[in-house]
Parts: C-alpha cells; structure tokens; sequence
C-alpha cells in the first residue's frame, strides 16, 4: 500500500490529498529517509510524520485493507511518539499568548466580538429599565 494512503486509512490525515501533500513536501519519513506519496509501506516500517509542529512516530504491524474505524486503528500501527514532543506542543500554545499582551494594539476579532456583546447587553438593560 501507497505511504499516503496508508496515513490516510489510519487516519492521520483527513484525506489523501492533504497525506500527498505532506509526502510532497517532506514530512513523512520511513526508516529516517524522505520519502515520495508513492513509496510502499510494509510491516514493521517505521514512518516519522511531521503534523502540527510535532513528529508523531508510528510503527506499521499491518496493512488495513480500507480507511478504518478510529477504535480499529491500534490494531495496525503503534504509536510510539515521545512525550515530549507534546510538551513542546503545549508550549507553543502558551508563546502564543505572549507575542500580544491583552489590552495592547487594535483588538483583535474576538475582541471585538466581546466588546459588541457588551455594547448590546447594555443597550439591552438600558432599553428595559424604560
């Protein structure tokens, strides 16, 4: 079976054209080389995936014969990723916060939104009170 579509039946990708795309562009490795959307996986490959800044290592135990069912995907790979390639995850999440203290430059849509909410609430206690 095709790399991309493999990722795609073990859902690590919503379709195959995105798991292509990754393939194309260097994110999927098997066995620590780069590898094209039209590579074969077979059993006891080791395929490293680059999705959302983290790697995510997988070993293959089987081919599924079709995109399978979420509760069915342990029986044909092994998620072996490191922990701590979800801690650098949460970390971003909170560098985030820091480029932009709250209160400072143009709100942003969500403020926005708050500030609209607001506005329409005392409008609203304003207009009942008459």
């Amino acid at each position: 079976m095709r790399i991309d579509k493999y990722l795609w039946c073990v859902r690590y990708f919503k379709t195959r054209n995105i798991a292509t795309t990754a393939c194309k562009k260097g994110h999927v490795r098997i066995n620590d080389a780069v590898v094209k959307p039209s590579r074969d996986v077979y059993a006891t490959d080791k395929i490293i995936v680059r999705k959302n800044q983290v790697q995510h290592h997988l070993t293959v135990l089987d081919i599924p014969p079709n995109r399978v069912g979420a509760k069915l995907v342990d029986i044909y790979r092994v998620d072996t990723t490191p922990k701590e390639n979800f801690d650098h995850l949460e970390l971003l999440k909170h560098a985030k916060d820091h480029y932009r203290k709250q209160g400072t430059g143009r709100p942003t849509k969500k403020d926005r939104r708050e500030i609209d909410d607001y506005l329409e609430d005392s409008l609203d206690d304003d207009q009942s009170n008459d």
